[in-house]
């Protein structure tokens, strides 16, 4: 009796044991995510005696230099971002308004590149774009040119990759919320003599807005921090924030200044959340409504609105009158009324540009094929040569291979974090919840190459640099968040109803986790081991800093070999991984699938 009140006694107070699920993941970014950020910031204000001083943020504000390459880094997020709403946009809204068997199975082309390296893409695009490119031959045999146009090393290069790149984020965003809009609204608009245009513009458009300004702001945000695709894709005058910082570190060992421009590129992210937040509310994110009242604040808000909404209203005109002179063109019959087609001509554009993203795959996969010694398409005849270039490699193999032990060992900590996390922070009731989610999910949205670097200076110190333990955690920092969104959505759909029942029945609660809890997720468990090794499996921006030239993961070697020269070999490790990664979307959509009708 005594000894039971003695543990008893010991145990902590029932509102701190609810939090026990998610304190080790908390630890864990307090000293890997948040002690490297911090440190960064107090780095950037030391000179080389370790004395406080503002001689960094000074020479970034009177060189001019460094102020263009700031514009310069704005002015390309800014355009990737209106490109990839507006590009994304059709593709959301007939996501949105399918079937769900229809949403499926489109669903899997969207995520196709969204998870698809960024190198494998960006080699993709390099042939693709080149003089001597399959784009510039078609335009010599349409006869619309006569020599080959520059389409790469400039900003039309830059452009083209960054969007492919970041315009499935933007469909995935915006659909998030367009699935919680009403249908039945358009219909009783129409059923009121409102036209498509007019419907759409004056009811969904508006109503979808919280999901553009979302997806607009995860664009602009992961695209400021972008450097691969400028880097292999863009010329000088493309030169980005995050390739600056890059240099300082790796070829002039300047890491304070490295770390006040880290500082500048965070700041930059943060101005804009705020921005964002005073606008709309940061609840949008997630498809909530906008914060405090619905009207908007302020004189700008309200101006905003009036613009905002003539704009809307004309183009409702314009469409309603592109459509009266098509219907006198070609009058609606029976079988063919105004909405399909509407619909007809949805599908062509979203298409259209389903193409544009599944396109670097189709030609990644024949190239590596070619018996020739340059990349060209279509290839040179057919030829195993180069994949047994790429597997008789000692350089190439050890690669691959720890890619795959290191990404393992990734998703293995990235389960042990995330998924007690999840639990916690979908079956307790405690308070400051979105607080915590919040702080998991904020590694997604720091740019990466500011993590990057926080860590290398605090690997550095513990000798962490060029270890296979270093990438690991810093992996696990990048692949946690997306295994606590995951197994999140996995518990919602989960009858809590059978854990009672087995609680009720006599079982403890570890016989019923093990017995009936994780049996019946587990499919949605192995879809989360499976996004976090790909995140791992993929990630180049850590490796690039972390890694230190002695531990090279394969992505790692593709950027060093596409820096030197871009050959055949480049096309068979990148057919390798697309065949890797599209094995592992597909089983973890089909898992995920699978855990959401369980």
């Amino acid at each position: 009796m005594i000894g039971a009140r003695a543990l008893a006694a010991h145990r902590p107070p029932l509102p701190a044991r609810r939090y026990l699920g998610v304190l080790p993941l908390l630890a864990f970014l307090a000293l890997l995510f948040i002690y490297p950020i911090a440190d960064l910031l107090w780095l950037s204000v030391l000179d080389q005696q370790d004395e406080f001083t503002g001689e960094h943020y000074r020479a970034i504000t009177a060189n001019p230099v460094w102020f263009n390459v700031m514009l310069i880094t704005f002015e390309i997020s800014a355009w990737t971002t209106v490109f990839s709403v507006v590009a994304g946009y059709p593709i959301a809204y007939l996501l949105a308004t399918s079937s769900e068997n229809t949403r499926n199975r489109l669903m899997l082309w969207v995520l196709l590149p969204f998870w698809t390296s960024f190198l494998v893409r960006t080699f993709a695009w390099i042939v693709l774009l080149s003089q001597r490119g399959p784009l510039n031959r078609l335009i010599a045999a349409l006869g619309l040119s006569d020599a080959p146009l520059e389409l790469i090393y400039n900003f039309t290069g830059t452009m083209i990759g960054m969007v492919h790149a970041l315009m499935p984020l933007a469909v995935l965003t915006m659909l998030s919320v367009m699935t919680n809009i009403d249908s039945r609204l358009s219909s009783a608009a129409a059923t009121l003599g409102a036209r498509g245009g007019e419907a759409f513009w004056r009811i969904y458009f508006p109503l979808s807005l919280p999901g553009v300004a979302a997806a607009a702001l995860m664009v602009f945000i992961t695209a400021l921090g972008f450097f691969i695709t400028p880097a292999l894709l863009g010329g000088r005058r493309q030169t980005m924030i995050s390739q600056v910082i890059i240099i300082q570190v790796q070829d002039l060992l300047n890491w304070s200044f490295a770390g006040a421009l880290s500082v500048v590129l965070l700041g930059a992210a943060l101005l804009i959340f705020i921005l964002y937040d005073r606008l709309l509310g940061l609840s949008t994110l997630s498809g909530g409504e906008r914060s405090g009242a619905a009207a908007p604040s302020g004189w700008i808000g309200q101006t905003g609105a009036v613009i905002g909404g003539r704009i809307v209203a004309l183009l409702g005109r314009a469409c309603d009158v592109v459509q009266i002179a098509w219907e006198r063109v070609n009058p609606p019959r029976g079988d063919r009324p105004r909405r399909a087609i509407g619909r007809a001509v949805l599908w062509t554009v979203a298409m259209l540009l389903v193409a544009f993203l599944v396109l670097p795959a189709l030609i990644v996969v024949p190239v590596s094929f070619t018996a020739g010694k340059f990349v060209t398409f279509p290839p040179e005849g057919f030829s195993l040569h180069w994949y047994r270039e790429y597997l008789g490699s000692a350089t190439w193999t050890e690669a691959t291979l720890r890619s795959f032990g290191v990404a393992a060992l990734t998703g293995a900590l990235s389960m042990l974090l995330g998924v007690p996390a999840a639990f916690m922070l979908t079956r307790a009731q405690v308070p400051g919840k979105a607080g915590l989610l919040a702080l998991i999910l904020s590694p997604l949205i720091i740019p990466r190459i500011v993590v990057a670097v926080a860590l290398y200076i605090v690997y550095a110190r513990v000798g962490l640099v060029g270890t296979s333990a270093g990438l690991v955690l810093g992996h696990t920092v990048l692949a946690v968040p997306y295994v606590v969104i995951t197994m999140m959505a996995v518990l919602k759909t989960y009858d809590d109803r059978l854990d009672q029942a087995a609680a009720s029945l006599g079982a403890p609660p570890w016989r019923t986790l093990t017995h009936i809890t994780f049996p019946l997720i587990r499919s949605g468990m192995i879809a989360s081991f499976l996004f976090a090794f790909i995140t791992s499996f993929d990630e180049l921006t850590i490796a690039l800093f972390v890694s230190g030239g002695l531990v090279s993961t394969l992505p790692r070697q593709m950027w060093n070999d596409m820096l030197l020269q871009v050959n055949p070999t480049l096309a068979a490790v990148s057919t390798t991984m697309l065949v890797i990664i599209t094995g592992i979307i597909l089983a973890a959509e089909y898992l995920r699938r699978r855990a959401g009708r369980g």
